[in-house]
């Protein structure tokens, strides 16, 4: 994910996004001169108005990044948040504002048949709109505990481009419930050196504050 927003000006993420956050601030600590919006911050938040002033950003197309999860995730990049198989959810909340304004890496670290479907039950953020609805932004790449996917915008299907060490191509296809265009792809690189040390220091005690419990399993940092 750290490797994805390459030479953009602002990244923002949202709530409950401890993977995504950790990506954002292993770019920080890497030196890339990005901002960093992180709704879920306990202490420091740059907004005095939460989540008001994000979405104010983002329409006026001051967000170059958004980091967007799904309970499920189709084929051509529609999102659930609210409900599948008889069971409701938090919602969409600003998902489908934010999906339309930012590019936006799409994740979901479950890769099962249940999260990655054929088609959604609900739509919560379409993944691609009609050529005369406005939109700036929409998906870019979809990562998930297995596997890497490139969207392709006029195919509206995704491309996979790389597999996780130790999860076979052949274990990704049985996995998705959609189907995909790429194959033969590479293993997805495996962190430096340097971006371990950096992932389990200062990021670590970084993302501690904000996501105790998440710093402790992975990590074992405490706030």
């Amino acid at each position: 994910m750290a490797r994805l927003p390459g030479g953009v000006r602002h990244v923002a993420v949202g709530a409950a996004s401890a993977i995504p956050a950790t990506a954002c601030r292993l770019l920080a600590a890497q030196g890339a001169k990005i901002r960093m919006s992180m709704l879920h911050r306990r202490a420091g938040n740059p907004f005095s108005e939460g989540s008001r002033e994000l979405f104010d950003l983002a329409g006026q197309g001051r967000i170059d990044v958004f980091f967007l999860g799904g309970a499920e995730i189709d084929g051509e990049a529609n999102i659930n948040l609210v409900r599948a198989n008889g069971h409701r959810f938090p919602g969409s909340f600003g998902s489908a504002f934010m999906y339309f304004t930012c590019a936006t890496i799409l994740f979901r670290e479950e890769h099962s048949r249940r999260t990655l479907v054929p088609k959604v039950e609900f739509i919560s953020a379409p993944g691609w709109s009609p050529p005369d609805v406005a939109r700036r932004g929409g998906p870019a790449a979809l990562v998930t505990g297995k596997a890497l996917f490139a969207w392709q915008k006029a195919r509206r299907r995704f491309r996979l481009e790389s597999v996780h060490a130790g999860h076979p191509e052949a274990e990704v296809r049985e996995a998705t419930g959609f189907e995909f265009d790429g194959a033969g792809v590479p293993q997805t690189p495996s962190p430096t050196e340097r971006e371990l040390e950096l992932l389990r220091g200062p990021v670590a005690r970084g993302i501690a504050a904000d996501y105790p419990d998440f710093a402790r399993r992975v990590w074992g940092a405490a706030p």
